[in-house]
């Protein structure tokens, strides 16, 4: 039997699978084929159209109430034992394997944990990384700080920052993403911060903020950014390596705010799933492949042991331990059928809102508006 399936184009999301997928012997009957897509695709495309083509594919827990509403993946609970999948919930760092779940079941296996962390340039910057959202803003008065805010970006910039600030958006009342106060206090920090922020980077996806980092010196400090751990011990030698910490907070002892990222590897309905393609699942989601197998070839593992393994830490500059208190933390984004959508809409908004210098009501009455109608089935987004 032979398998295809996709995964997004970066080291992080490739190296490790194709990698594992060649170890297989296509003389026992059963072979896997990895194909690629650009990072924007991983990020909002829709997901039907790729279980439609692709045996297993590789997304981000979001997708999954748009899964269910196309009926394009089989629930775990299908395939694995009810103790595999509690062992995996044990297992897996954070909300890496419950983001995935949705209407009842588990639609993803938690291959990659990632959420948005804080990335600097040391040699650029004295002293300590800043731990709240405070010393990042006066960091800023001294310093080049970025924001992230291309593509989806300024929605999760948004929505993390709101969490540090003490309301994880669309938590305690799924009807309403972010009150008016908790909103325009985070808008506020956001237009401070985005009117300083360098312009060679505001057009950037994180890979592309990362990489201009370790290359350029006109960004010292990205305060919030999707943490890649090949750019804290690149293989370029040209490359300065980028450290990473956890992600601000208000207060020295609050949370650390961050929306989760992270992949998942979804079986389509097309998929004749075997004996061997479970084995080959779980053994990519084992102690051996997580500890061992995926760091070594550019992955970043979903375990919580990889994370906290000393030789993990040792070969790539700290950054499991140094940001593995945020990814406990994450916040888990709405999930619903048109959350996506919103995503897309909802970072133009505020993207362009902060360049025009609109009211900060006035976005987010927009906001609040477009989150409503994205909740309503049938709604045109």
């Amino acid at each position: 039997m032979h398998y295809r399936g996709l995964t997004w184009d970066h080291p992080r999301g490739y190296n490790a699978l194709a990698a594992a997928a060649a170890r297989l012997d296509p003389a026992g009957g059963f072979s896997l084929a990895w194909d690629k897509q650009p990072l924007e695709g991983f990020e909002a495309h829709p997901i039907d159209d790729l279980c439609a083509r692709y045996d297993l594919v590789v997304l981000d827990h979001p997708h999954v109430g748009e899964a269910v509403a196309k009926g394009c993946l089989v629930p775990l609970e299908d395939l694995f034992s009810p103790e595999e999948i509690a062992a995996l919930a044990r297992e897996s760092i954070g909300p890496s394997l419950s983001s995935y779940r949705f209407a009842g079941a588990h639609w993803a296996l938690p291959l990659d944990a990632a959420t948005q962390v804080m990335a600097r340039r040391a040699d650029l910057l004295d002293g300590p990384p800043p731990a709240t959202w405070d010393e990042v803003a006066a960091r800023a008065e001294h310093a080049p700080v970025a924001l992230s805010l291309a593509g989806p970006h300024a929605c999760l910039t948004f929505l993390s920052i709101a969490a540090a600030f003490g309301e994880p958006p669309a938590v305690a009342d799924p009807d309403l993403l972010v009150s008016d106060a908790v909103g325009a206090q985070v808008l506020d920090l956001m237009a401070r911060l985005a009117a300083r922020a360098p312009a060679s980077v505001r057009e950037k996806n994180p890979i592309g903020i990362l990489a201009h980092m370790a290359a350029q010196d006109d960004v010292a400090l990205c305060p919030l950014i999707y943490g890649y751990v090949n750019y804290a011990a690149p293989s370029d030698a040209a490359a300065r390596p980028i450290a990473f910490s956890d992600a601000p907070r208000a207060t020295p002892r609050g949370r650390p705010g961050s929306t989760l990222g992270g992949t998942g590897i979804g079986i389509s309905r097309r998929c004749d799933v075997t004996p061997a393609l479970l084995d080959h699942l779980r053994w990519l989601l084992g102690a051996q492949a997580q500890v061992g197998f995926i760091p070594a070839h550019d992955g970043q593992p979903s375990r919580r042991a990889a994370w906290h393994d000393a030789g993990v830490n040792a070969r790539w500059g700290g950054f499991y331990a140094a940001t593995a208190q945020t990814l406990e933390a994450a916040y888990v984004r709405p999930r619903h059928d048109g959350y996506i959508a919103f995503q897309a809409d909802a970072s133009r908004l505020i993207r362009d809102g902060l360049a025009d210098r609109r009211p900060h009501r006035d976005i987010l009455g927009d906001l609040g508006a477009r989150y409503a109608r994205s909740r309503v089935p049938g709604t045109e987004r």
